[in-house]
């Protein structure tokens, strides 16, 4: 297996001086100026369209449906491809994950799902960069049940 190094943070926070290559994770590219060049589009973890207006806890099921599909082996092969092996990839999203939501509740993004995802799969820690609320967020990810012919 190829060595892959992986980091999540906001288009926001991220600076060129963090070790690691800034990849787009989102559907959207940001409408603000960035001080440094993004490596690439990670468009196999990116969430599709219409997931962005889904409650919590469907967006985690469709978003895991999405990472599953994709598989880890096809997933690091296109990180890989963005920032060479043996490289730490940065994936930036625009979430602030230090800054409560409209209702007073935790904030939450897909980079901080696809993390877990990835940890559950693969063993690996995804590390966040950016600031976090004094613990970062633990993700539960629901278990997919396989789909029956009979039901």
């Amino acid at each position: 297996m190829t060595s892959l190094l992986l980091a999540t943070c906001t288009y926001q926070e991220f600076r060129a001086d963090m070790a690691g290559a800034p990849v787009r994770s989102t559907v959207g590219y940001p409408r603000f100026s960035l001080t440094y060049t993004l490596a690439g589009h990670a468009r196999l973890i990116a969430p599709q369209r219409p997931m962005l207006n889904l409650p919590k806890d469907a967006f985690m099921l469709s978003y895991r449906r999405l990472l599953d599909r994709a598989g880890v082996d096809a997933i690091r092969q296109e990180l890989i491809n963005i920032v060479g092996a043996g490289n730490r990839a940065v994936l930036l999203c625009f979430d602030r994950l230090d800054r409560p939501t409209k209702d007073g509740g935790e904030n939450w993004c897909h980079r901080t799902m696809f993390a877990a995802w990835w940890q559950e799969k693969t063993g690996e820690e995804v590390p966040e960069l950016g600031a976090t609320p004094s613990a970062r967020p633990r993700v539960q990810l629901p278990q997919l049940v396989p789909e029956s012919l009979f039901d």
